[in-house]
């Protein structure tokens, strides 16, 4: 009984100096009950409407928040609106105010000396976010939401982003002169705009551009940043198990899609894509099994081409800009002679060496001139797998 008592004592004491606290605030600022409570830490909500109404002006709006508690209703149907097409599970919402809005509450509570009370800031933002879970059935998550919405109340505009995507799969390529890559936009350098509808790119007539439209239209998304596991020339085909990469998708609406294993894009086919939790920060190193048609200026007969052998399970130079070098190692290597000025190069080196340059002697060392004595020149080079 007597630890009952005590608690109610207590209780009591601290209502009493939260509603002191309250009159004496009162009586220097007109306060909406939000915002009352919130600066006397009122956690029990102890009637702050009644202690206002003896006090309070009822004309003047609150010296603070400007009475925007009152209008969080209409917030929460304009982050409804927006999520509409969205899927997401966690949710998060920021906010951005006026400097004076920020200064009037700091102002009161540097005055009247308020400890571990919530800001006007956190508060809105507390509100928003209670009303709009309740409302949807989402969840709160201040960590790593699926969406973000932040609420820019200086100009009463309205901004939803959700968390990137991130995607694995393989793609083979069957017809020559299609590119990897696809050209940035022009009129904003790939980062987004009117002219290319946000995605940074206009056309999609490459590698690069198959793969965007189709996560496009698949997920919602605006952007697509494409890691590539090793590159070719657009007159290269890509076949066997087809070339690795990695998709970033940036502001994506659709989140629960399970693509099919087997995507035919005409001039491309994806296999096996699906989502990750992250793309690798570390460089993936990986081994190209690769077949190369070379022709000379002069004849090449086969006692010379035997010289090839001497790049197997050797190393090979690439100097690259800036006085750096890396290492390749040839791992298998095969020949066959084709006409008195032709032969074909079939091996299987560490990814991301220059083909065109190993093969005519462009800051390559050794290469196949250097070796043979003889100027070559690199037709053309097909990927028969790629391993990782």
């Amino acid at each position: 009984m007597l630890r009952i008592e005590t608690t109610l004592v207590k209780k009591s004491t601290s209502q009493e100096q939260i509603t002191i606290q309250s009159e004496k605030i009162l009586r220097e600022y007109d306060l909406c009950v939000n915002c009352l409570d919130r600066l006397s830490s009122n956690k029990h909500r102890i009637r702050s409407d009644k202690i206002g109404k003896k006090i309070r002006k009822k004309s003047t709006k609150c010296y603070i928040c400007k009475d925007m508690f009152s209008n969080i209703q209409e917030h929460i149907n304009k982050m409804l609106e927006i999520s509409a097409d969205y899927q997401f599970l966690t949710f998060h919402t920021g906010a951005i105010l006026r400097s004076s809005y920020i200064d009037r509450d700091d102002s009161i509570r540097s005055k009247f000396q308020l400890k571990g009370t919530n800001s006007i800031k956190t508060e809105l933002t507390r509100q928003i976010n209670k009303r709009f879970e309740k409302k949807t059935k989402k969840k709160i998550d201040y960590q790593n939401p699926d969406i973000t919405f932040t609420i820019n109340f200086k100009n009463d505009s309205y901004e939803i982003r959700s968390k990137p995507i991130y995607l694995f799969g393989r793609y083979t390529k069957n017809i020559r002169d299609f590119p990897q890559k696809q050209k940035s936009c022009e009129n904003c350098n790939g980062k987004g705009c009117v002219s290319c509808d946000q995605h940074g790119i206009l056309n999609f007539d490459s590698v690069e551009g198959k793969i965007s439209e189709y996560v496009f239209q698949k997920f919602g998304a605006k952007q697509a940043k494409i890691t590539w596991i090793g590159g070719e020339d657009k007159q290269s085909l890509v076949l066997g198990k087809g070339r690795p990469f990695f998709v970033k998708l940036v502001n994506p609406k659709k989140r629960k899609i399970k693509p099919a294993k087997k995507i035919n894009l005409e001039q491309i086919l994806i296999f096996n894509l699906k989502i990750i939790e992250q793309i690798p920060k570390e460089p993936i190193q990986f081994k190209s099994k690769i077949g190369i048609q070379i022709v000379t200026d002069d004849k090449v007969n086969s006692s010379i081409l035997k010289n090839l052998k001497l790049i197997k399970n050797s190393s090979i130079i690439v100097h690259e800009k800036l006085g750096r070098e890396s290492k390749k190692i040839v791992y298998k290597l095969s020949y066959k002679k084709i006409s008195s000025n032709s032969f074909r190069l079939d091996l299987t080196v560490d990814g991301g060496l220059p083909i065109k340059r190993f093969v005519e002697g462009n800051s390559v060392s050794p290469n196949v001139s250097q070796i043979l004595d003889l100027q070559c020149k690199c037709k053309e080079f097909d990927f028969y797998d790629i391993e990782i």
